[in-house]
């Protein structure tokens, strides 16, 4: 069984956070982290690039 974990980056800030199970803010290294990317979600300022204009059914014949 292995036991070893790894050290990762944490996504917001950079610095090491152990991905562990004892890491209850893993990949993050702490609850300010955690809670500030939690923020950006509500504030929508993660998104997805879409085409908004409706596609024509007689352009694919």
């Amino acid at each position: 069984m292995n036991t070893s974990y790894r050290e990762v980056s944490c996504p917001q800030c950079g610095a090491p956070a152990l991905f562990h199970p004892d890491n209850t803010y893993r990949p993050f290294c702490s609850a300010r982290c955690r809670l500030i990317d939690l923020g950006l979600w509500a504030d929508e300022q993660y998104r997805i690039p879409a085409d908004l204009q409706p596609s024509d059914p007689e352009d694919n014949q």
